[in-house]
């Protein structure tokens, strides 16, 4: 599941791009960058790829509908992978509601707690540290969430019974 985020910084916006592993609800592929270019989303989908390093075939790719993830450049790349390509309906992000929350908890525990922002390469060394090494602490559950992926269930499975009452 794929999907970026904005943060301002002093140098101008940064944008953040995270891929996570629903079965393993962590976050195997991110990336800042000056722009929100398709090369930026493709720099995350490598590092995904390289860190799943997965047989070929049986994964799906999901994303919502921005311009980046439905490129030709991103969709060959899904191909050459072997990874089906989903993306959501417009105007609907319950189906990316893992992807939203993950910008919700990085925008809680490092944007807003750790800024502003001076550099995007300052901004760009917290969120390693946040993804990696899971410096940061959570209020309320303690170590970082996607450090400990058993949180992340936690707030995954409470974002998809609401998503679940939304549509009933």
């Amino acid at each position: 599941m794929a999907d970026f985020t904005f943060v301002s910084t002093w140098q101008g916006f940064a944008y953040v791009a995270f891929i996570v592993d629903v079965f393993s609800r962590f976050i195997v592929g991110w990336r800042v960058s000056r722009n929100m270019k398709t090369d930026f989303m493709l720099d995350a989908l490598e590092q995904a790829l390289y860190a799943r390093k997965l047989d070929k075939g049986g994964l799906i790719h999901h994303s919502d509908r921005g311009s980046q993830y439905v490129s030709i450049r991103y969709s060959e790349r899904l191909l050459q992978a072997e990874i089906d390509s989903s993306v959501g309906s417009t105007g609907d992000s319950y189906d990316n509601a893992l992807a939203e929350t993950i910008n919700g908890l990085y925008k809680t525990e490092v944007v807003r707690k750790k800024g502003p922002w001076k550099t995007i390469e300052a901004l760009e060394w917290e969120t390693l540290n946040w993804v990696c090494i899971g410096l940061t602490k959570h209020d309320s559950l303690g170590p970082s969430a996607i450090s400990h992926p058993q949180s992340l269930r936690h707030y995954t499975n409470v974002v998809s019974r609401n998503a679940q009452q939304s549509n009933d």
